[in-house]
């Protein structure tokens, strides 16, 4: 088992970074351990969350989908961090966004997915209807089409060669469709996000290898930077947001980050999702350059190391996967 907490000493609390990994701005906080959960509620893992409950869904569906009101509502466990989301009887589901910085996502959704998902050969979700701020919940909110399968996990897969052409798929046809005024989209250059990463490392000393892992970073800085034409990025390509069904890859979920940016933020998926058999599918199959590489290889770390000191307390489950990632990383040298 991994003692995630070991790096903050003996505080009741966790460091925390004041905006979560995927945020504009990362500053070191202390969150109180009482803070971090609300009795029949979501643990909380961000300053400002909402609260968030089975209640509030029954409220919201009330006032403005009375037709739906009847329906059985369930909490969706995961590792999910910007969204709360609820089973809405057997083919519906709720998406409530947790805090305000990711309240714009689920307006990205519902806007770009009808118009992305006719080139996808994968399921993406499917909305419903759009939810408006109400009945103490401050943000817009949605529902979608509810999507059968499984977060992508080794034990589910039949073949991960396969799973990685179908992702490779997905992404090209991703890249082909028209930017037709997509939002920009990806994170900031790598050079941008040295300071943090490497606190982030430091950070997470004890949980994984930190002399590797900055050296690791190191390597990634030298990789050039990105000046070619945008194309549309899912932009979030981690193994929650896979779904597998009958041991085959069947959607990708979590559109709030969609826009338009460097095609490496979806590379992200040679270490983040996938073992050394499924990497080596993805240079021919994406026709990645070196440099995309490396760069691809540096996002999959800087995300990673954010994620390990952030969530250390609240989500141990997210916190393995960043874990798994950075090893991927500092094994795989190809």
């Amino acid at each position: 088992m991994i003692d995630v907490a070991r790096p903050f000493g003996e505080r009741t609390g966790a460091v925390r970074f004041k905006e979560p990994p995927n945020g504009p701005q990362l500053r070191v906080e202390y969150m109180p351990r009482e803070h971090a959960t609300r009795p029949g509620a979501w643990k909380k893992m961000h300053a400002g969350e909402v609260d968030i409950d089975e209640a509030l869904v029954e409220r919201l569906l009330a006032a403005q989908f009375p037709h739906l009101a009847g329906l059985p509502i369930s909490a969706v466990k995961s590792t999910g961090t910007v969204n709360a989301i609820y089973r809405l009887g057997d083919s519906l589901c709720t998406r409530l966004p947790r805090v305000a910085a990711w309240a714009q996502g689920v307006e990205n959704e519902m806007t770009w997915l009808p118009k992305l998902a006719p080139s996808l050969s994968l399921r993406v979700p499917e909305p419903v209807a759009r939810g408006r701020p109400a009945r103490g919940y401050p943000f817009p909110w949605a529902i979608f089409r509810w999507i059968d399968g499984l977060p992508y996990r080794d034990d589910l897969v039949h073949d991960e060669r396969q799973a990685a052409r179908d992702l490779a798929q997905f992404v090209t046809e991703l890249r082909r469709i028209e930017l037709g005024g997509a939002p920009p989209g990806g994170r900031k250059p790598l050079r941008e996000l040295d300071a943090v990463t490497r606190a982030a490392i430091e950070s997470s000393r004890g949980v994984i290898d930190a002399a590797a892992a900055a050296a690791a970073w190191t390597s990634a800085l030298e990789a050039p930077a990105w000046d070619g034409t945008p194309v549309w990025i899912h932009s979030d390509l981690l193994r929650p947001n896979l779904l597998v069904d009958r041991g085959r890859l069947c959607a990708v979920i979590d559109f709030g980050g969609v826009g338009a940016g460097d095609p490496a933020a979806d590379v992200i998926a040679a270490w983040s999702v996938f073992g050394p058999d499924g990497r080596a599918m993805l240079p021919d199959a994406l026709d990645v350059d070196d440099g995309t590489w490396s760069r691809a290889r540096g996002y999959a770390l800087h995300q990673a190391v954010l994620v390990i000191p952030y969530y250390a307390e609240t989500n141990p489950g997210f916190v393995a996967l960043a874990k798994r990632t950075v090893e991927e990383v500092l094994a795989g040298t190809e």
